[in-house]
């Protein structure tokens, strides 16, 4: 999705170097080079690309980094912590979990990108594209049926590896939230009934408000609890081949069901397949057959996709609503063409359907 903001990418290698030579004293002769802010960066988020180049202890350096800023335009989220997304890729280094190597982060002084950022390392690899979505265009349309079933598997293969992971023992237990409801399901529910009060600002928002009764009314209970992905789907693994490189994108960690996971990352497949009016590429394995696999490989038994799947979509709905309004703020659409954006999109109507079944 296109960012809407420009950055002043001068002044931002400017301060950026002298920021950086501070974290490495030691280095001489350092400098940025190839310096670009993606115009694929997201809603949520702003991205700068760059190479640092530098000389420590007579051996010359280069490296590809990235840089991931915290909003400073308009708000998707109601709130956004940037630390708890590099927190998560350092406890998971290591791990059977391959992340972005994470260098720093700035999170105090707002002088240098009018923001906090940190800075992880570029990971080489393709990422399957949401815009266009990658079963209407993009590089998995070329590759061969093989391929993309590989691909598939292995984005559900993380799935279990992430759900298996110790999450005490990693740090996580920090990610509990009480304030919010008994278990790790209701915590889900009221922070997506806030997020929703914040964003609607009182405007009626009849799908996404019969998903969230139909929600309270039917939660399952005894859910297991594992660390999750969030945002879990093969648009946020880097492939080297078919296999997982780096796996992006933490905004959304949580500790919940691993069926929450599972039932967002078939959602969002849903949504860049039949959401948008288009077929399944060829290779890619069935729902059904996505269950049977994540079953077999985490040794866990599916038992409430259908709720989980009601849930990705209302979460999903959610943040459409503010993604709606944001392209208002930002003159994309005028205020009756939001409104519509807000009641009427690829994702309530795939709700709709889903909620039907």
């Amino acid at each position: 999705m296109p960012t809407m903001w420009q950055r002043d990418l001068d002044a931002d290698r400017t301060r950026l170097t002298s920021w950086l030579q501070r974290q490495l004293p030691q280095a001489r002769r350092l400098r940025i080079t190839d310096l670009v802010a993606p115009q694929s960066s997201g809603f949520s988020n702003e991205t700068l690309l760059f190479d640092l180049e530098y000389a420590l202890d007579g051996q010359a350096h280069r490296e590809a980094l990235v840089v991931r800023i915290e909003p400073t335009g308009f708000q998707v989220f109601p709130e956004y912590d940037l630390g708890l997304q590099f927190r998560t890729m350092q406890r998971l280094a290591g791990s059977a979990v391959p992340v972005p190597p994470t260098r720093w982060i700035e999170t105090v002084d707002r002088g240098i990108l009018g923001a906090p950022f940190y800075v992880m390392g570029q990971v080489a690899g393709r990422v399957p594209p949401d815009n266009p979505p990658y079963h209407a265009a993009g590089w998995l349309t070329e590759v061969a049926p093989a391929e993309r079933t590989a691909i598939w598997w292995s984005g559900v293969d993380m799935l279990a590896t992430i759900h298996g992971l110790d999450w005490r023992g990693l740090g996580f237990a920090d990610l509990t939230t009480p304030a919010l409801g008994a278990t790790p399901l209701d915590w889900q529910l009221t922070y997506y009934e806030r997020y929703l009060a914040w964003a609607g600002a009182g405007r009626p928002q009849p799908i996404i408000e019969r998903a969230f009764a139909w929600l309270r009314a039917h939660k399952p209970s005894d859910e297991p609890v594992v660390l999750a992905w969030g945002d879990a789907r093969i648009g946020n693994i880097i492939f080297a081949g078919t296999a997982p490189a780096a796996v992006l994108d933490w905004e959304m960690v949580t500790l919940g069901s691993p069926e929450m996971d599972l039932a967002w990352s078939i959602f969002l497949d849903r949504h860049h397949s039949e959401g948008i009016g288009s077929a399944r590429l060829e290779g890619f394995p069935s729902y059904d057959d996505t269950v049977a696999r994540y079953e077999a490989r985490s040794g866990r038994r599916v038992r409430h996709l259908h709720y989980y799947q009601v849930l990705a979509g209302f979460r999903f709905a959610v943040i459409m609503l503010r993604i709606a309004q944001q392209m208002v703020t930002y003159g994309m659409l005028d205020e009756a063409g939001g409104r519509n954006f807000e009641l009427d999109n690829t994702v309530t109507r795939l709700l709709e359907t889903v909620l039907a079944e």
